[in-house]
This record gives structure tokens, sequence and C-alpha cells, in this order.
């Protein structure tokens, strides 16, 4: 299977190595803005086309399949050519940056017969698919509550993550999308009811903090910032259950934090900081360790898992696990927060 890269920056490089792995695939052609930074990964990896426009790479009828690893707000554009140039996608999340957008998107897929996939990773990793299978076979009951939390005190990268138009947004569209998306999907995806989001712009990108060190983009600039600081919400579903997240690119915070928890009638589950089931027997609550190899969220793992789990939907041996449906709800909610926090009140869907 011949594959395209569209975008060469920092995310391709687990869709590289995850493509190399897998023995069904060929890395054919990559493009990217910046022709050094094509060849450069072309030689890496042994493609033999590079391409400074989608256009051209799309014009390609070798290539089979693409993956989208561009800035968030080109993720609409390249996705709706792609499809109807007959190729098959796997688009980095967020899917894009509006609503309208994803509904086009969804169109263009219905339209095309090709499958889209949105890189919702976690939903590949270990732990979340133990914990799956745990409430899929009924052990947690009916899941009522989730939290999750995912705190940077210094963790702006800059560059176009720092940048509205480019990005969509800050730390929520980002890191946010992530975890949101972990707990929709295994509270079994319930229809939105409403939302009540804040978004907060006090602190910048803090580049004059010394003595911490944190990832910088490509295109670092510590004067340029137009995202917000930090993100909170609270998201009721239909069936009654209800979401709350918090996160933040900087935050006057002591330590970093990662925490995703659901909460059932029967049961309960921690995925971040580490795998834990809890549960009930003989009157007694009991914390459950799963022996697994990683206790929490594993990159490379899950990438892998998520490239080969995109090839196999390709070759028609399973169905998507995160269709381009999954990309429009996720978008309505994140839309929907900086809808909530922009009016100053919440939002009724």
């Amino acid at each position: 299977m011949k594959i395209g890269v569209i975008g060469a920056g920092s995310i391709s490089g687990a869709h590289f190595e995850s493509y190399a792995n897998n023995e069904q695939v060929e890395i054919f052609a990559i493009c990217d803005l910046n022709e050094t930074r094509a060849k450069q990964k072309a030689e890496q990896y042994g493609a033999t086309h590079t391409y400074t426009g989608y256009h051209e790479l799309l014009a390609n009828k070798e290539v089979e399949a693409v993956s989208i690893c561009t800035w968030n707000n080109t993720h609409a554009e390249i996705a709706i050519a792609a499809l109807q140039a007959g190729k098959h996608v796997l688009v980095e999340k967020p899917l894009c940056k509006t609503v309208e957008e994803a509904l086009a998107v969804e169109e263009a897929v219905k339209s095309s017969g090709k499958t889209l996939q949105v890189g919702f990773v976690r939903r590949y990793a270990a732990n979340t698919e133990i914990v799956k299978r745990f409430i899929d076979n009924g052990d947690l009951g009916d899941i009522y509550y989730a939290k999750a939390t995912c705190l940077r005190r210094l963790g702006n990268p800059g560059g176009w993550f720092a940048d509205k138009e480019r990005s969509g947004g800050g730390p929520l569209i980002d890191l946010g999308v992530h975890i949101i998306d972990i707990c929709w999907y295994l509270m079994g995806k319930p229809k939105v009811k409403s939302i009540r989001g804040n978004t907060y712009h006090q602190l910048g990108n803090r580049s004059n903090v010394e003595h911490l060190d944190f990832y910088k983009a490509a295109d670092y600039d510590p004067n340029k910032n137009t995202v917000e600081d930090m993100a909170n919400a609270l998201i009721t579903f239909e069936n009654g259950a209800s979401l709350m997240v918090d996160v933040s690119f900087t935050l006057h915070a002591k330590q970093d934090q990662m925490a995703v928890n659901l909460y059932g009638d029967k049961g309960g589950a921690e995925l971040e900081p580490s795998l834990e089931i809890i549960t009930e027997k003989y009157n007694t609550m009991l914390n459950a360790t799963p022996q697994t190899d990683h206790h929490s969220f594993n990159f490379q793992q899950a990438f892998q898992n998520e490239i080969d789990y995109f090839v196999d939907t390709i070759n028609g041996d399973k169905e998507t696990r995160s269709p381009v449906s999954d990309g429009v709800e996720m978008m309505k909610i994140l839309c929907g927060i900086y809808e909530s926090s922009e009016k100053g009140k919440e939002i009724q869907f």
C-alpha cells in the first residue's frame, strides 16, 4: 500500500515510524511547504516522491492513502481534496476548526466511499482497550460521570500552536480534544445536551520564565500568542451523564497534572496517571491493578496501533474506530465550549 504523508512537522514523525514498522505499507510520497524538510524525510524513510504542494501529491494515482499532519486550519480542505481524489485519509486531531468544516468533510466522506479516520490516538492505547472491555462487559455499570484534567504549568509550544488563526485555539483544541474524546468514547458517545465553558487569557506564553524547559514548535516566537492559557467546562449529556474537564498550556501550578477518571454505578476506572479498576465485592471496595506493560498512555504503542488499524480498515479487515461522525461531534463539543465562554452562558444543543 503506497502512503503519502502531507506535512512533515513534528507529529509526522509518529506517522512515519509507525508506517515504517508496518510490512503492508510503503512510504511513497511526502509533501511539505519546506522542500528541504520533505527531502530529508524522504531520504530517511525511502520515499521516492516529494512535493511542496498537496494537490500535486494527490494527483499521483499511485498514492492510495494519506496522513494529514498539517496546521489545523488546513485539515478540512486537504481531507476533502484527498477524498475527492480517491484517497483514504487519516487526519490528525482535531478534524478541523469549525463545525461547518466538519460537516463538509463528513459529506465528502459519504460521497467518496473512502475511509476517513480521525487521529484520536488515545482510543488505540492499551489502557483504553482494557477499560473499554470492562465497560462493554458491564463490570462498571452505567457510566454517569467522568472527570479529565491535563494541566501544564509551562507548556505553550508557541509557533502555530499559539496562533489562533492556524490552530483554532490553545490547550482546549490541542490537549482537551484528547481527554474529552477518550471520556466521551468510553461513556458510550452520548449525545450532548448542554455545555458551560470558560477560557482564560491571563498569562500568555510566559517566555520570560527561566529554569524550566518545555517543548517549542519549530516556528516558536516568544512575542506571539493569540490562544487561551486555560479552559474548563462542564458537559452534560441527554442520558443524564456529565463530564468535567480542565486543560492548560500555562498555569501557576505546583506541577503538571494528568488525570482521567470514569465513574459508573457498579465500579470506576482510572486511565491516568495510572490504570486502575475500582470495584466492589462482598461489601468491600477494591482497587484492581491490571497487569500490563504500560499503566498509562504509551505514545509509541498507541500510534502504532492506530496506524495498523488504519491500514487494516483500508484493506477491509476492520471498520474504523474513530470515524468522521465522531470528529463532527467532537468539533461540536470543542466549539460549544469556546462559544459558551465567549457568550458567558450555557449553550444548549
